[in-house]
């Protein structure tokens, strides 16, 4: 090869690397400018199975302090979950309690780093001195039980949203996950619940639900709702769990978003469908279980149960390119206005695409969004900006705010 195109092809590699490289360094900067707000990070039942210090650097979870100041994030929703067993235990508010005080725990702990966030209106005066503000998320309804009353008192505690229902249909509201849909979307309980959640200002969450219970849920409220970790079906036909693009504009139409989840069995197709038939599997597992405790034989061991699935339902490879185009298509069908992120961190175990491993690669996701020609304006909106106004809204609708 004559040398002149080596040198041209030198010179070519050499832009190209600078141009890489000016827009990492544009994209992080725009990422400590910006407001983030990511709307599902897991860390509460992660402590409460393991207590870990996140406000040093913990490389087991992906959620900690020095990678949140690295990645920018400034607004990190802690979910406060509640699993299906301890709604039958009768133990779930008792856990959702116990989550909240882990969070307590961990700005008791680092004054310094953490603060609790419970309205928008604080959040430029908590964010001072480099704090990463953590608000409350509550992902199933279930701790509620029936007792309406206890909206007010997870409110009091600094619950911000709800989502009703999580992977089986409970007294609220049919689930995605569950094949028995029994009150064909909302329950009558459910509804009230949307009532109250829009009186004392609680954001109405719709992940997780059945078509029936998500369109209901936009309709009955006053206020806009939420999709606090969703993806978008476009791209994973026949998966319940992520929303059509009727539900999608429907939340738009009420001036809601929807955040774009992270996680690998959500914008992957195979994955989704492999997550889909997992929890077919499980409730199936737990069904045989509860067969052979009624006739006194030996049970099945979980553990032996998820090792094979795991085994035989390898997780696919999948790129940072699978959210990129998630939000993408998301703008275009139903606006920038509507539009976020909800990466569903350590909810996930560990399923998630190259680049978004953690809080600390926000800035390669605004890299790649930048790469397809948006803006710092619109990112500012998706990043977090969207996510406030409907908070903010949701706020302002409240019977306590007026008062």
């Amino acid at each position: 090869m004559p040398i002149r195109h080596v040198t041209a092809l030198a010179l070519l590699f050499a832009m190209e690397n600078v141009l890489a490289a000016g827009s990492t360094a544009t994209a992080r900067q725009l990422a400590q400018e910006a407001l983030i707000v990511d709307t599902h990070i897991d860390s509460p039942s992660e402590l409460q199975g393991q207590w870990k210090d996140l406000g040093k650097l913990t490389s087991s979870r992906e959620f900690d302090y020095p990678r949140a100041r690295e990645g920018g994030l400034d607004v990190a929703f802690m979910s406060i979950y509640t699993s299906p067993e301890e709604d039958r235990l009768g133990t779930a508010r008792q856990v959702a309690h116990q989550q909240i005080e882990s969070v307590e725990a961990m700005v008791g702990r680092h004054p310094d780093k953490f603060a609790l966030l419970t309205s928008p209106g604080d959040l430029e005066r908590l964010r001072a001195g480099n704090h990463v503000l953590l608000a409350l998320g509550m992902e199933n309804g279930a701790p509620l039980v029936d007792d309406l009353s206890q909206l007010a008192q997870f409110h009091a505690r600094g619950v911000r949203y709800i989502t009703l229902a999580h992977s089986t249909s409970n007294r609220l509201s049919d689930s995605s996950y569950d094949s028995n849909h029994q009150w064909q979307g909302l329950s009558p309980f459910g509804k009230e619940v949307v009532g109250e959640m829009n009186r004392l200002g609680i954001m109405v969450d719709v992940s997780h639900l059945s078509d029936a219970a998500t369109a209901q849920a936009v309709a009955l409220s006053r206020v806009p709702v939420i999709a606090s970790h969703s993806g978008l079906r476009h791209f994973t036909p026949g998966f319940e769990r992520n929303l059509s693009d009727e539900l999608a504009k429907a939340i738009a139409a009420k001036g809601g978003v929807v955040q774009i989840v992270f996680g690998t069995g959500f914008v992957n197709p195979q994955a989704a469908a492999d997550l889909q038939a997992k929890f077919v599997a499980n409730a199936a597992f737990h069904a045989r279980n509860a067969t052979a405790t009624q006739a006194g034989k030996p049970l099945e061991d979980k553990d032996a149960f998820d090792a094979e699935w795991n085994r035989t339902h390898p997780t696919p490879r999948t790129s940072i390119d699978a959210v990129v185009d998630q939000i993408d298509y998301g703008v275009k069908l139903i606006g920038i206005d509507h539009i976020g992120i909800g990466s569903d961190f350590d909810g996930v175990g560990g399923k998630l695409p190259e680049g978004l491993r953690n809080v600390a690669d926000y800035p390669n996701l605004i890299a790649a969004l930048q790469a397809r020609g948006y803006k710092d304006d619109d990112l500012k909106k998706i990043l977090g900006g969207n996510l406030l106004r409907v908070w903010s809204t949701v706020e302002a609708g409240s019977e306590q705010h007026k008062h």
